[in-house]
């Protein structure tokens, strides 16, 4: 493993480690605020808590599983086990959802009797308000490692953080709301909204990880930067054909067949497939790349796929035929 690679495995670990931590506290200080309270917006948001405390902890692990190297039983690396963190940590959120809503509708058909301490929902406010600074430094560094690392473990882990963002702002802005109408039901309406709000996150981490496990091809963008890239060596080969790319955890898997002149030498062809690898892993640093080469038949047919230098290279096809 480069240094280059080890180090990004360490920030993520770092990054990882710090996410659970601070889950940790937030959780318990949210519980132990909302019960004393009676308030089940904060008590629903410990428990979301508590789900992004148990997704921070799959994550953390599924990133130090996924750097181990490839091994006899696994020759394609262990990527895949961000991409279970991924779908594991989503479906946490949707089992989180249910029990907020659960514990609101208990409350909206058996609300209290009396108002809530109003010194203790100002401590709630503020409980509120620290959780959402706090989840949203924390998640902008997830978000930032696992853009820079492309793991799905991390980004999930940071979705969940972004999430408890706007669903604290929506309990404080809840409790604002009770303390100046003294309408205490406000308080189970904020909470569905909440979550709401979490089953619309849940719903997009399935999708996403799920991708990633049925080996979806990569996205139309990162597509394109890897046509890009090969049509930069055009000039020296006839045309490509057959682009395959899929995902697993942070590792992208590249294949594609190249036509070259059948009159060329396997060392030029060989350097060929140097240059292109090279460039297409500075492109994705996490990249498997695998070219076939094929002599050109000289068919008088047009090729399926090719590329053309004009005022900078474009593909004309998708790369398949």
């Amino acid at each position: 493993m480069t240094a280059s690679l080890q180090r990004q495995n360490d920030e993520k670990e770092a990054t990882a480690r710090l996410s659970v931590i601070s889950n940790t506290l937030l959780m318990l200080l949210k519980l132990a605020v909302g019960a004393t309270l009676g308030s089940v917006s904060m008590i629903s948001e410990a428990i979301h808590s508590g789900m992004d405390l148990v997704a921070s902890v799959i994550a953390f692990f599924s990133v130090r599983k996924s750097a181990e190297p490839a091994d006899s039983e696994h020759t394609y690396g262990h990527g895949k086990f961000e991409s279970m963190s991924g779908l594991a940590e989503s479906l946490l959120i949707f089992i989180a959802a249910i029990l907020i809503i659960r514990e609101a509708a208990i409350q909206l058909l058996e609300p209290p009797g009396e108002a809530m301490n109003p010194t203790l929902m100002f401590a709630g406010m503020a409980v509120m308000a620290t959780s959402a600074i706090v989840n949203w430094v924390v998640s902008a560094r997830l978000m930032r490692v696992a853009k820079e690392t492309e793991s799905i473990a991390l980004e999930s882990d940071a979705w969940h953080l972004r999430t408890d963002v706007y669903t604290s702002v929506g309990v404080f802005a809840g409790l604002v709301l009770i303390r100046l109408t003294g309408l205490v039901v406000l308080d189970s309406i904020v909470a569905i909204g909440v979550a709401l709000v979490i089953l619309k996150a849940a719903y997009d981490l399935t999708t996403k990880s799920y991708r990633d496990l049925i080996d979806h091809c990569l996205t139309e963008e990162e597509d394109a930067r890897i046509r890009r890239v090969i049509c930069e060596h055009q000039s020296r080969y006839a045309r490509y054909h057959t682009l395959r790319t899929r995902r697993s955890g942070p590792e992208v898997f590249i294949d594609f067949s190249l036509v070259v002149d059948k009159e060329v030498s396997v060392e030029f062809s060989h350097d060929l497939t140097d240059h292109l690898e090279a460039d297409l892993k500075t492109e994705f640093p996490r990249a498997s790349v695998m070219i076939h080469i094929e002599p050109d038949s000289g068919s008088a047919e047009p090729p399926a796929s090719f590329c053309e230098i004009a005022g900078g290279p474009t593909v004309l096809e998708n790369g398949t035929d």
